[in-house]
């Protein structure tokens, strides 16, 4: 269902409820009215019956003389019966009055009340206890009517409202169509605006209205995620580029040194050169390969992380480049280390080929640019955050190159000539990101470079 559709249906519930709860409440306190009010005068009926028979003595002996029993009533239909304090019938308007039900309701009057009996039919009934104040006897009297006009004037007051009800009911799916559609306009120009936006033109942004309400605050929303699209596309733009230059240079060389081989080469030792500058190649372009499929798989579904020991990590990238750069200086510091903890230090929720890998980035960035010592530091930086700093003596990096050494394939201008292709500090962030960390590259021309690595701890 469409949300204008769901809007008018709830508008017009919510408006139709409040008009059947305030036309009950009118015709239920109507109904109420009537009724009290046609008791007072089935009362004074009977209040006016009673004085004029007893002022004229004629419920003394019950014997009405010359008065006819009609005279005294007023109402429609009415019944009147009158019982003396020895409770025999002194007066009653008509024979066919059922006196048995009558004597029933005797009991139930008290001086002072008047007692109302259910209704039967259209016919209502009431009882009293009457008296004159110069006379010791009571008498108690039995009146019956129905309200004709009354219900009449129900019966229209009903009416009326029904059709005052389904009146304001077309009136408020008509108001609260108009109304969704005004509502909704400002969603349907988004709605527009945004099917105008595609692959081919992010630049485009929507309209944010006013600027302070919901829907200029979805607008905003919108136009920061296509901004972020933008920037993505854009940032897989430059990788398939980089990319395809990148393995294009090796296979380009392979391809060419295969070919000069197979034309020229006619002696043991020149086949021998060309196969190994083909296997340069080739290797290179597996290197690569590699590189690409690891910053991809970083990407997606990892294995359910389980807790590592990151200083064991670290040592087992210090053996390893070593190795890789016997002439090098590594250092190792522990700063900053709690000692009032029984805990097991410098555990972490994680993947322990994934951090090792990223470590070993960093520490080859800094060990192939570095002219001295690399130092590398684990602390404490709070009670839950291990921090691993490494720090080289470089060249360094200007802001315009640290702006874009994420981006995959980028390569400072201090690094044309050196082994790499730009992949490792792009999977090193995200390898960080994925276990909850921040990856943070400081630098200045001349002044080395020190990459921090902040990633939550077990709790000590």
């Amino acid at each position: 269902m469409l949300i204008r559709n769901k809007l008018t249906l709830r508008f017009t519930l919510l408006v139709l409820g409040i008009q059947l709860g305030f036309s009950a409440f009118i015709y239920y306190f109507s109904a109420h009215t009537r009724a009290q009010r046609f008791e007072f005068r089935l009362a004074n009926s009977g209040t006016v019956a009673g004085r004029v028979l007893m002022r004229t003595h004629k419920l003394e002996a019950g014997m009405l003389g010359s008065l006819r029993r009609s005279d005294l009533l007023t109402l429609p239909r009415e019944q009147i019966s009158i019982y003396g304090p020895d409770n025999t019938l002194r007066y009653s308007s008509a024979d066919s009055i059922n006196q048995m039900a009558n004597r029933a309701r005797l009991r139930k009057l008290v001086p002072g009340r008047l007692v109302s009996f259910p209704r039967e039919g259209q016919r209502e009934t009431v009882g009293l206890v009457f008296s004159e104040p110069t006379s010791p006897d009571q008498y108690r009297i039995l009146v019956s009517a129905e309200d004709r006009a009354g219900w009449a004037q129900l019966r229209q007051l009903g009416l009326l409202l029904a059709l005052s009800n389904v009146g304001a009911l077309a009136v408020t799916v008509l108001a609260g169509w108009l109304f969704a559609g005004s509502a909704l306009r400002p969603v349907a120009r988004i709605s527009r605006q945004a099917g105008r936006i595609s692959a081919t033109n992010l630049g485009r942004r929507l309209s944010e209205s006013n600027g302070r309400d919901e829907l200029a605050q979805l607008a905003q929303v919108i136009n920061t995620m296509l901004a972020g699209l933008e920037q993505a596309f854009e940032a897989q733009k430059s990788f398939l580029s980089h990319a395809s230059h990148e393995l294009r240079t090796p296979l380009t060389t392979l391809t060419g040194t295969l070919e000069t081989a197979l034309a020229y080469d006619t002696t043991l030792p020149e086949a021998r050169q060309s196969i190994t500058q083909s296997l340069e190649a080739a290797r290179r372009l597996t290197d690569l390969t590699n590189s690409l499929l690891n910053l991809a798989k970083v990407d997606g579904a990892l294995p359910a992380f389980v807790p590592v020991r990151l200083d064991e990590c670290v040592n087992e990238a210090l053996i390893l480049m070593r190795s890789r750069y016997p002439g090098r200086e590594w250092r190792l510091a522990f700063k900053e280390i709690p000692t009032d903890t029984e805990a097991d230090l410098f555990m972490l929720a994680g993947n322990a080929d994934l951090l090792t890998t990223a470590l070993l980035n960093l520490l080859d960035n800094a060990g192939k640019y570095s002219t001295g010592p690399v130092r590398t530091e684990i602390t404490y930086a709070a009670s839950n955050w291990l921090q691993i700093s490494i720090t080289d003596a470089g060249p360094g990096l200007s802001p315009e190159e640290l702006h874009q050494i994420y981006e995959p394939l980028y390569r400072a201008a201090g690094a044309m000539g050196r082994p790499g292709y730009g992949l490792g500090l792009p999977l090193t962030r995200r390898i960080v990101l994925r276990h909850g960390g921040r990856l943070e590259i400081t630098s200045a021309p001349g002044q080395g470079t020190t990459a921090t690595v902040l990633l939550p701890a077990a709790p000590l």
